[in-house]
């Protein structure tokens, strides 16, 4: 299961990373695992996986930094959710997500998927297929940050 989520992982680069060629974007995924300390308590790390069985917890981060010579604007990044991760949440703000491909988007809460007699419901996490951040200000030269979403593995 690692090896399939690491290569989709890397296949599933953001778009944005090739719309927007003066923005660079890697991309890494760690297990979030709680480790026992030696006075009794416990600490989550992040560590690189190993193995990830069913019910692991992922935290996938997208790290940008704008190596261009002007400010990047409109800067978006969309990154589906592999197929075999049940979306949780985005770490930072300002993301949306999908559950129909890309098509539509918006906050988890507002998202509705229709059932085969035509109903809709409202969307569970683990239908998200797809989570984006839209970049309020401009990138400036130089500029980097961070975006993160966590899962669950199926």
């Amino acid at each position: 299961m690692i090896r399939y989520l690491l290569a989709f992982f890397a296949l599933t680069l953001p778009a944005a990373a090739f719309a927007q060629s003066d923005v660079t974007l890697t991309s890494e995924m760690f297990v979030e695992r709680t480790v026992p300390q030696a006075n009794g308590t416990a600490k989550t790390v992040l560590e690189k996986p190993d193995s990830v069985p069913p019910g692991a917890k992922l935290v996938f981060v997208l790290s940008y930094r704008n190596q261009g010579s002007a400010p990047a604007a409109n800067f978006s990044v969309t990154n589906p959710i592999p197929a075999g991760v049940a979306f949780e949440s985005a770490v930072d703000g300002g993301s949306e997500v999908s559950v129909n491909g890309g098509t539509n988007w918006g906050s988890l809460g507002t998202a509705r998927v229709r059932n085969p007699d035509g109903t809709t419901r409202a969307a569970r996490p683990d239908e998200v297929t797809h989570v984006r951040w839209v970049l309020k200000s401009p990138i400036a030269v130089g500029g980097q940050g961070k975006l993160s979403f966590t899962g669950t593995v199926k």
